[in-house]
């Protein structure tokens, strides 16, 4: 067995949680995805198998589909995880009382010794864990969109986190094949905290008319580099989820934050990336 818990729960079955499923899946490790209903629960399996298909196309994965498939299960509750877990990774939308509810749900169902971990890209991962009963058994797994590709996960140290808890969950992240970077639970942490101010300040360039969308990318993507421009990344994310993250750190860090007119006007045109075919740029 690889360097991951012989099985783990993933609450929420969308984008990220199947990402999620998949790469503990590609690990070994015996995957349950918790979702509501079986319309939803169906369009996860067929995220993560489709997922596994992409893996093997691209040589990633040496194990048949079906065999990885095989340690798959599907609930419709957090209750009906079991004692067995030894990891749960909640992954839904980014609402503090919704991923309150759901950890609580599966604090309850799974053994003491269970670890609990939050997906939240910014929400503090230490008033997370006050709704909790062992919340030093509690800490951030930020993982990165898409999953199965990007090589990064924040390990979110929340403050009742218990120090051993972090060095397991950092070598669980190198079993996946990704690297931790350790970091204090604060307002987006390390990666939205940098990725958002980029991203809003790319905005307000477009929206000042500065340049268009593709040369601000473009002097990113050449100029320093990064793999992806500051307006093509908030497309992969969202803009609807960049605008939430945006006005949480607001709130929390200050006017530096202030979501861009520009980013409420696409979301609320329904302009939110790649998800929908268009946000700053088109989408075939």
């Amino acid at each position: 067995m690889s360097g991951v818990p012989s099985r783990v729960g993933v609450i929420g079955g969308g984008r990220m949680g199947a990402g999620i499923a998949q790469a503990f899946l590609a690990a070994g490790a015996h995957v349950a995805v918790v979702e509501a209903g079986a319309e939803a629960a169906e369009a996860a399996r067929g995220r993560v198998a489709s997922g596994l298909a992409e893996a093997v196309r691209r040589g990633t994965l040496a194990e048949d589909v079906d065999a990885v498939l095989g340690r798959l299960a599907l609930l419709d509750s957090p209750a009906e995880l079991g004692d067995g877990t030894g990891l749960v990774v909640e992954a839904v939308p980014e609402r503090a009382d919704l991923k309150a509810g759901v950890l609580r749900a599966a604090e309850a169902a799974v053994g003491p010794d269970a670890v609990l971990a939050t997906n939240t890209s910014s929400l503090s991962v230490t008033e997370l864990a006050a709704a909790l009963e062992r919340p030093a058994r509690f800490l951030g797994l930020h993982f990165f969109n898409p999953v199965p590709a990007s090589k990064l996960v924040e390990v979110v140290v929340a403050r009742e986190t218990d120090p051993d808890l972090v060095a397991r969950a950092s070598g669980w992240v190198r079993a996946l094949g990704k690297t931790d970077v350790v970091v204090r639970d604060s307002p987006g942490f390390a990666s939205s905290r940098l990725g958002v101010l980029l991203g809003l300040e790319a905005i307000r360039m477009l929206e000042e008319g500065v340049a268009d969308a593709e040369a601000i990318d473009a002097a990113m993507e050449l100029g320093y580099r990064h793999p992806m421009g500051p307006l093509r990344s908030t497309d992969l994310v969202g803009l609807d989820v960049r605008l939430a993250i945006a006005e949480y750190l607001h709130r929390t860090l200050g006017e530096r934050f202030a979501p861009p007119q520009l980013l409420r006007d696409k979301v609320a045109a329904g302009e939110l990336g790649r998800k929908t075919g268009r946000g700053f740029h088109s989408y075939d």
